[in-house]
């Protein structure tokens, strides 16, 4: 087909070149959700990184360079949802995929913990989760297509003492992940997906200024991942996507176990909580030499 320069339009001579997959990331100005940004970049999309924090959204996309742009979302704002949907969408002409990362991890003694920190991980961690999933799947339904992967953690697959909000607020997270896409089977909508994915405890700057609360302890209670580890390992269930994903699996199995047995886990739970905490310790002395 010929070019017409006079009306300023360039058409591509066959074979014509295949159309860029657009991703949205949450939550995505540092840590797991940079680091998941930059992998789904490397593989070829068209990233939106978008973060409450704007200044730190347009930084990471400016580091990711090549197909990545940055927008303020704060997830609690739904319509704030539905507008960054739209707008990756009039930007790469699809939304194809929509990762819910953004979190917020504050540990503390369930019936002493201040009821407005309580309040932020539930907006943030369980309505931030359902506002970018329905926003998502408002623009992936009339398409036919698409996949929505958020972010949970094994913390959402058993309680975590210490860590009790945030855990309720993640289990809030998985239910509406399994449910919503149930929702989609049931509805007749086969060629949409939600993925859970539930990685061990990382270390990100989420983790980093708790190394001396034993409160936090539950998270370093196995060997801490690094946020490229699970980037990576997300990316095969961006490629095969699955209702639910532990990172490691055993990980997951692990817990779950605990879960179906709560009375021995109770009884296990001194030796589980005091081996996290020497973890925690020895974590912050490593972290204190390698900065020595």
């Amino acid at each position: 087909m010929p070019n017409d320069r006079r009306l300023g339009v360039v058409i591509p001579d066959p074979p014509y070149p295949a159309p860029v997959p657009a991703a949205l990331v949450t939550g995505a100005g540092r840590g797991l959700g940079l680091a998941i940004a930059r992998a789904l970049a490397g593989r070829g999309y068209e990233v939106a990184v978008s973060d409450v924090d704007g200044d730190a959204a347009a930084s990471a996309a400016e580091a990711i360079g090549a197909g990545a742009w940055s927008l303020r979302l704060d997830v609690t704002d739904a319509d704030g949802c539905h507008a960054a949907a739209r707008a990756v969408a009039e930007r790469a002409g699809s939304l194809d995929l929509w990762v819910n990362n953004a979190g917020v991890l504050l540990p503390g003694v369930a019936f002493d913990q201040d009821p407005a920190e309580t309040r932020l991980m539930l907006e943030v961690n369980a309505v931030g989760t359902f506002n970018g999933t329905v926003a998502a799947l408002e623009l992936m339904r009339p398409a036919g297509s698409g996949h929505v992967i958020n972010v949970v953690s094994l913390a959402g697959l058993v309680a975590a003492p210490g860590e009790v909000a945030y855990s309720a607020s993640k289990h809030a997270a998985l239910a509406f992940s399994i449910g919503t896409l149930a929702d989609l089977r049931r509805t007749g909508v086969k060629d949409i997906d939600i993925s859970a994915v539930c990685p061990t405890g990382i270390w990100s700057p989420m983790l980093a200024d708790k190394l001396d609360d034993p409160d936090a302890a539950a998270s370093f209670s196995s060997a801490l991942a690094t946020t490229d580890e699970v980037a990576a390992k997300m990316m095969a269930v961006v490629e095969r996507p699955r209702p639910v994903v532990s990172i490691p699996r055993w990980r997951g199995a692990f817990v779950r176990l605990l879960d179906a047995f709560p009375g021995l886990t109770l009884r296990l739970l001194p030796l589980v909580m005091a081996d996290a905490r020497r973890r925690q310790q020895r974590f912050k002395r490593k972290l204190e030499r390698q900065a020595g």
